[in-house]
């Protein structure tokens, strides 16, 4: 059956066929121009821009073409402001035209366009990078800084190559703190290690107050790396300041130092950190440490080391102790230990850490198959300000084999109670 068509009915048709055989026309065209521009070369990008003379991505990729391949400046320069303006919105378009005047010799031009691409991505690391080096070129340090601070805060790859340029254009914790460094825990940690490095003792402890300050958690690992610099630093009471700082924050409070005892887990009922001011371990050869639940005075555990070789210095544990100068501590410990093959037996000894001179030192710890008690009294010189306990083989490197339990040390001022 054959339907007649109406006069209007026929001009529809033949508008819907002109519109559907014009997109088909359009779509082939960008269809073309998109195979074009993956091209590398001229005349491909160029075929490209005729098909699509409002398509901004394939004027910025000729533009790119006669900045990096034909070195033509001045080409490059013509086909960025025409993609820019199809486009202003691109940061990348700006950025390659700051480039391209930078080449030209233009450092207006370039200061403009890096405006601009800042003003189309503020938060675009890539872009500020480039901003903040030209800043720095130009005398412009404080521009700079901000610039580069919008690197740190967004990219943590390239924070630990700005944090450097900061430092050396502005040497002032201070001032990066108030215009550089973001101020959240992994940028305030990593400027400190930055410090640490360059052994910029004052300036490490501003930033770790800062760190302190936002109430954040952070990895325990930073605080007793921070502590260990600092003691390495000869600011024990910096580090005790900062040991005590993050003890709420990282749920450490049970590892604070009392009155009545300075020693931290003296009988050793929490894990060890190996680390800030509890026990610090590290393998000895011909030495074993264990905590010890099947032996113990009191509590739950007690330390054993097992002493089974030649040339043997001393356990490999130990803790700092931070003391006042002048001042008598009262000492006690308790000890088991089996019959050791060798000349005397290991021994407590509590050094001042920096000049090494001991405060006190046990009798060999040998010789008693039930806990015996060790208590001692002494006075630290005038300077003491920071002691190491150490369980050590006297004379070190002789041979020894036999095994030794600890447990419950005490360490407290003279006027402080001693539990007996």
């Amino acid at each position: 059956m054959v339907i007649p068509f109406t006069g209007r009915q026929r001009l529809l048709f033949a508008g819907s066929v002109l519109l559907t055989f014009a997109y088909l026309l359009l779509a082939t065209k960008e269809f073309v121009a998109s195979h074009f521009a993956l091209r590398p070369d001229l005349t491909s990008l160029e075929r490209a821009v005729r098909l699509s003379p409002g398509n901004a991505d394939y004027q910025h990729r000729l533009g790119r073409y006669f900045a990096f391949v034909a070195g033509d400046p001045q080409a490059a320069l013509a086909s960025y402001h025409l993609a820019i303006h199809l486009n202003p919105h691109q940061a990348r378009y700006w950025f390659d035209l700051a480039s391209a005047y930078q080449v030209a010799g233009d450092p207006s031009g370039q200061r403009g366009a890096l405006e601009q691409a800042l003003q189309a991505e503020p938060t675009a690391p890539d872009v500020a990078w480039e901003a903040a080096n030209f800043f720095l070129v130009q005398g412009d340090t404080d521009r700079a800084l901000r610039e580069f601070r919008v690197v740190i805060e967004n990219d943590a790859a390239l924070a630990p190559v700005a944090l450097p340029i900061c430092w050396r254009v502005r040497p002032d914790a201070d001032a990066l703190l108030r215009d550089a460094i973001p101020h959240r825990p992994d940028s305030l940690i990593g400027f400190l290690w930055l410090l640490q490095s360059k052994n910029e003792t004052d300036a490490s402890i501003k930033v770790w107050n800062q760190l302190i300050q936002l109430h954040q958690k952070f990895d325990t690992t930073f605080l007793l790396d921070y502590v260990r610099y600092l003691i390495r630093a000869r600011r024990p009471d910096a580090a005790a300041t900062a040991w005590e700082q993050a003890s709420g924050l990282l749920n450490l409070s049970a590892y604070l130092p009392s009155p009545d005892n300075l020693i931290v887990n003296g009988d050793f009922s929490l894990a060890v950190l190996n680390g800030g001011f509890d026990w610090i371990y590290q393998t000895q050869p011909g030495v074993r440490l264990l905590l010890d639940a099947s032996d113990f005075r009191e509590g739950e555990r007690s330390l054993s080391i097992t002493f089974e070789g030649p040339g043997i210095s001393d356990a490999g544990i130990r803790q700092w102790i931070p003391v006042h100068g002048a001042t008598t501590y009262e000492f006690t410990a308790y000890y088991k230990s089996s019959e050791f093959e060798g000349a005397g037996g290991p021994q407590i000894v509590l050094r001042d850490l920096y000049s090494n001179q001991p405060v006190y030192t046990s009798d060999p710890l040998n010789g008693a198959d039930f806990w015996k008690a060790i208590h001692a009294r002494f006075t630290t010189a005038p300077t003491t300000a920071l002691l190491i306990l150490n369980v050590e083989r006297i004379p070190a490197g002789s041979p020894l084999r036999g095994k030794l339990w600890l447990d419950d040390f005490q360490l407290s001022p003279q006027n402080s109670e001693v539990q007996p």
